[in-house]
């Protein structure tokens, strides 16, 4: 998360969910601290997972406050424990206290999508079978939680409309079949890009393998009808499982032989992962 335009669109995100947050200021924190001091606290690991968003956690601070120092014990996309000490935040105890909750939201929700998402892909793991995220996500945080998908362990589905042709049954229905809308995206979308069919049938899939689909997406198929369409689409295009996949069913997905997995509840369903800032001390 180094490219200065990523950071730049997630500063936006923070810098709004600061203001949100305290829109005319602290009134706790400039009650107890009116001045500034150095302070520092703890980040506690209350639950076992996989941790993601230190990154994140520490801007808060820092937009906050520029000397802000975040020494980290731990790392994004490492399994911690409950208990377990994963950094120190040192600055103006203001900041501290006033990006408290700003920075754990945005660690909590990651570090829980990171663990739900490493449960999903262990249930894959040796498939060869990508798991793949959707735009299931919550407004604004898509940028932070498609993150937390691939510290994971997840992939990349297109990142929103504007990122690849996807047609759905509203789609199809508004072509007027299958092929019509296969046709039309060809003659309209960027050379570029892939076209992908979502297909609810046998005869569907048959429809969208032979107006030249790129990728076909077996929605709420069951396992049986999956199996029969890659068989069916046999390595003529890409194929995609879909609907309702979560980390109770996923290692259903395994033997199917698809090219891909999405998974909606990597971001609308993942708990976060209990963490906690515990211990200020004032320093001086």
């Amino acid at each position: 998360m180094t490219d200065p335009m990523v950071q730049m669109q997630m500063d936006e995100h923070i810098r709004a969910a600061l203001r949100e947050d305290m829109p005319f200021g602290d009134v706790s924190t400039m009650s107890v601290m009116p001045e500034p001091r150095r302070g520092r606290v703890r980040l506690i690991a209350k639950a076992d997972g996989v941790l993601a968003g230190l990154a994140v956690f520490s801007r808060v601070f820092e937009l906050l406050d520029a000397s802000a120092r975040v020494d980290a014990a731990a790392a994004d996309g490492e399994r911690v424990a409950s208990g377990q000490l994963l950094a120190t935040v040192e600055g103006d105890v203001r900041a501290l206290l006033e990006g408290e909750r700003t920075a754990l939201n945005y660690l909590q929700r990651m570090s829980g999508i990171a663990t739900y998402t490493r449960r999903v892909a262990n249930a894959l793991a040796g498939s060869g079978t990508t798991l793949v995220c959707t735009r299931k996500t919550t407004p604004g945080m898509r940028l932070f939680e498609r993150e937390a998908v691939r510290l994971g362990g997840g992939s990349m589905h297109r990142f929103g409309l504007s990122d690849g042709v996807l047609l759905k049954d509203n789609h199809i229905d508004a072509a007027g079949g299958v092929a019509r809308a296969v046709a039309a995206a060809r003659a309209a979308a960027p050379f570029v890009d892939k076209v992908e069919v979502e297909c609810e049938t046998l005869d569907m899939v048959r429809e969208a393998v032979g107006a030249g689909a790129d990728v076909i997406m077996l929605d709420n198929m069951t396992h049986e009808q999956m199996a029969e369409a890659v068989a069916l689409v046999a390595g003529r295009a890409q194929t995609e499982a879909s609907g309702n996949v979560d980390v109770s069913n996923a290692a259903a997905y395994a033997d199917l032989g698809v090219d891909f997995v999405s998974c909606g509840a990597l971001t609308h369903s993942a708990p976060i992962l209990d963490l906690s800032l515990k211990h200020l001390e004032v320093l001086g």
